[in-house]
């Protein structure tokens, strides 16, 4: 089965293989631009392709950092949270250390 590829589906994913692009044929003569078959326009498509191709990994990338960026900025906080837990289990410590030793000399 061979048929023609789609703007969605294309049919091969290479650009040197893919048709140059056309004008529409319903625009009136001279308005649109002519076709561009040149090479300096086949090279400059294939770089759009590639900076095409490349648009999610930088995406990526720039998302990556803003969590880290989220990252480094949570953690200040929760080291504060830890520091005030365990302040909190040391003076539950102490306060049991004392009623033993209160329990203690009163026997």
């Amino acid at each position: 089965m061979s048929t023609a590829g789609t703007i969605d589906r294309p049919l091969t994913h290479d650009p040197q293989k893919q048709a140059p692009m056309k004008a529409a044929t319903s625009e009136p003569a001279g308005s649109a631009t002519p076709d561009f078959t040149t090479t300096g326009a086949h090279v400059s498509r294939q770089n759009r392709t590639r900076e095409m191709q490349l648009i999610p990994e930088a995406m990526a990338r720039a998302h990556m950092h803003e969590r880290m960026r989220e990252a480094e900025a949570h953690r200040p906080a929760e080291r504060l949270m830890a520091a005030r837990r365990m302040q909190r289990r040391a003076e539950r410590a102490s306060l049991r250390a004392r009623r033993a030793l209160a329990m203690a000399v009163m026997q």
